[in-house]
C-alpha cells in the first residue's frame, strides 16, 4: 500500500483501533506521526509512540488531547523544543505543567523574519488554559512574538488586551484586532491605527463597533474596504456604499456577504465584472433554494 494511503488511514478517526496499532509499527515515521496525532489512537499505542526515536512522532503524541497526563509530564521535559511546544499547546495539559513550561527559554532562529523565537513560551501564551498569573507575566515579555501570542489567546483578560492594544509592535496590535473576544471599545481605537494590517483586522472582526466599520468603509486602502465588505456585522448603509466601489474585489465581497440585502445583490447580479455577477447570482440562487 502506498505511503500516502497509509498516512490517510492513520489519520482517519474512523480507522479501527487494531489497524492503528498495526500502523504505529510502520517503518515510515510519517505514518507513525499520523497515528500519534489521531485522537482515536488507543492510549497504550500513544505510550509506545511517546518514546519514538523521531522527534516529529513524539511531537504528535504531545499534541494529542487524549495523551495521558503522566506521558505529557514526560514529554514536557523532552530534549526537543518542538515536542515541549506541542505539550504547551495541548488543551489537555494541566495548569501546573503550563506554568512550568511558561519559563522554557528554548529559542529558534526565524530565518524568514531574522529574529529569535521563544517557541515554547509562545505556545504557552496561546493556550486558553494557561493560568492568569502566567499570562500576565508573558504579556510583559521582551519578545514581540510572545506578546503577540498572548494577544491571540481567547481567554486573555480585558485589562491585558487593553494594554497590548497599545503595544509598540504592530504585530501585537494586529493579533489584538483579530481576537474575537477583544472588547468593542478597544477595536474602535485600533480602527485608527497607522498600520494597514491592523485596520484590516478590525474591519474583519465581527465585534467591531458599527461606527468604526462605517469609517473603515471609507479607508484609503482597498484591503481594508474589502474586509469591511466581507464582515457580516457591517451596517447596510456601508454595504450599499461599497457595492459601488471601483474595485471588483470589493463589490464581489459585498455580493458574497450574507448580510447584504437582496436588493443590492440583485443589482450586483448585473455588474459589469463577471466575478461580481457570478457571486451575486450564486447568492440569489441560494436565497431562492
Amino acid at each position: 500500500m502506498e505511503e500516502l494511503e497509509l498516512e490517510r488511514r492513520a489519520s482517519s478517526h474512523d480507522t479501527e483501533p487494531e489497524v492503528l496499532e498495526e500502523l504505529s509499527r510502520s517503518i515510515s515515521w510519517r505514518v507513525r506521526r499520523a497515528v500519534g496525532w489521531n485522537p482515536s489512537t488507543p492510549v497504550p499505542v500513544l505510550r509506545v509512540l511517546s518514546r519514538d526515536r523521531v522527534q516529529w512522532v513524539r511531537e504528535a503524541v504531545a499534541g494529542n488531547p487524549n495523551t495521558p497526563l503522566d506521558v505529557l509530564e514526560i514529554l514536557a521535559r523532552d530534549p526537543d523544543g518542538y515536542v515541549r511546544s506541542a505539550v504547551a499547546l495541548n488543551t489537555a495539559t494541566p495548569e501546573s505543567l503550563l506554568s512550568e513550561l511558561s519559563g522554557d527559554e528554548m529559542v529558534e532562529f526565524d530565518t524568514t523574519n531574522e529574529r529569535l523565537r521563544y517557541i515554547v513560551m509562545e505556545s504557552v501564551a496561546k493556550n486558553p488554559r494557561t493560568p492568569h498569573h502566567d499570562i500576565v507575566r508573558l504579556s510583559a515579555s521582551q519578545s514581540d512574538d510572545v506578546r503577540a501570542a498572548v494577544a491571540s489567546n481567547p481567554m486573555v483578560p480585558v485589562e491585558i488586551m487593553e494594554k497590548l492594544s497599545r503595544d509598540q509592535s504592530w504585530m501585537v496590535r494586529y493579533r489584538v484586532a483579530r481576537n474575537p473576544v477583544t472588547p468593542p471599545e478597544v477595536l474602535g481605537r485600533l480602527a485608527d491605527d497607522r498600520i494597514t494590517d491592523v485596520r484590516a483586522a478590525v474591519a474583519a472582526n465581527v465585534k467591531s463597533p458599527p461606527d468604526s466599520l462605517i469609517a473603515l468603509s471609507r479607508d484609503r486602502m482597498i484591503e481594508v474596504r474589502r474586509a469591511v465588505a466581507e464582515n457580516p456585522s457591517t451596517p447596510v448603509g456601508a454595504l450599499e456604499a461599497l457595492s459601488g466601489h471601483w474595485s471588483f474585489l470589493v463589490r464581489e465581497a459585498v455580493a458574497k456577504n450574507r448580510s447584504t440585502p437582496a436588493s443590492i445583490v440583485e443589482r450586483l447580479s448585473s455588474d459589469p465584472d463577471p466575478s461580481v455577477q457570478k457571486a451575486a447570482r450564486e447568492r440569489l440562487r441560494g436565497r431562492t433554494a
